[in-house]
């Protein structure tokens, strides 16, 4: 062991003939995107949680007893689960670890979820476990945050054998893209675009604001960001209106949105009216738009462009 390279704490010492036990480099603690992806999460519980009156400051200390756990998978599925309100014993809080994660994969097995966590990894205050479970459950059920991508940490394994404590670091990765996570693994040209050709993204965002600011401007309106400007949907059903040459009753979307739901209704107004000028379900969630998920703006608004381009 390098005492320089790896904070050792004493009870970390006391491990068994061939125990193991799994802790998180230091360095990996202080990488901006894994700081982030806790933040993003602990938001997102707090959110869910408001009518609870629960406030989660730390995933670890504060998740581990399966109380906080229970009344979000609740919340999130909208079903009581069988368990004991307040569990002060180590027994009775496992054993409502038990029933609410084996709700948790009742729930997420069907849709391919690898489980990488279990009642004592997650009794046991590993964050990396905690971190596992949050990330299956907010892609699950379509949490309304927006989770940084490519999430990996360095993970310090110790080892006991004959009497001396051996070290090695693996790579865990948190998150992969939100598309993968999401399970959706059939790549595009897109995905091609962002990852070998990036300097060539530039020219398709020019070409696609030209093409939506020759229809949008008869209103005078004027996009100049596409991630940030269609992200409510309110220009999405304009320009529908526009390319298929009919006025939308203002009633059928929020004109001025200001929750997440109204912005999400309409996008998925505006899906629908591209289903019905018969374009294909578009492969973009109408959530990732209005979480100003780029790749998913620019495919809804490529498929426009690919039908609508001459129109005058």
């Amino acid at each position: 062991m390098n005492p320089s390279t790896v904070d050792i704490h004493p009870e970390d010492t006391l491990l068994e003939e061939n125990e193991e036990r799994t802790m998180i480099d230091p360095n990996s603690k202080e990488d901006p995107k894994f700081k982030e992806l806790i933040k993003v999460l602990i938001d997102w519980i707090n959110d869910v949680l408001v009518e609870e009156r629960i406030i989660v400051k730390q995933l670890e200390e504060d998740l581990y007893d399966g109380q906080v756990l229970q009344k979000l998978l609740e919340k999130l599925a909208d079903r009581k689960l069988n368990v004991a309100e307040v569990t002060q014993s180590e027994i009775g809080q496992k054993q409502k670890l038990q029933t609410v994660l084996e709700a948790v994969h009742d729930l997420l097995r069907p849709h391919g979820w690898t489980i990488k966590w279990n009642v004592d990894s997650i009794h046991g205050k590993n964050l990396i476990s905690i971190l596992h479970l949050l990330v299956a459950l907010a892609m699950h059920f379509r949490a309304p945050i927006r989770l940084p991508e490519h999430v990996s940490v360095q993970v310090v394994v110790v080892r006991k054998r004959e009497g001396l404590l051996q070290s090695t670091h693996v790579t865990e990765e948190l998150t992969t893209t939100t598309e993968m996570m999401m399970g959706r693994f059939e790549r595009d040209a897109f995905d091609t675009l962002f990852d070998h050709a990036p300097d060539k993204l530039s020219v398709v965002k020019k070409s696609l604001i030209t093409f939506v600011n020759k229809h949008l401007n008869k209103l005078n309106l004027e996009v100049t960001e596409l991630e940030t400007q269609f992200a409510d949907g309110v220009y999405l059903v304009l320009l529908m209106g526009l390319l298929e040459d009919y006025f939308v009753p203002l009633h059928n979307f929020y004109l001025t949105p200001e929750s997440f739901d109204q912005k999400v209704h309409n996008v998925s107004f505006a899906f629908e009216l591209m289903q019905d000028g018969g374009l294909k379900k578009p492969k973009a969630r109408p959530e990732d738009v209005v979480n100003l998920d780029l790749k998913s703006t620019l495919r809804v608004l490529y498929n426009l462009f690919t039908k609508y381009k001459n129109v005058e």
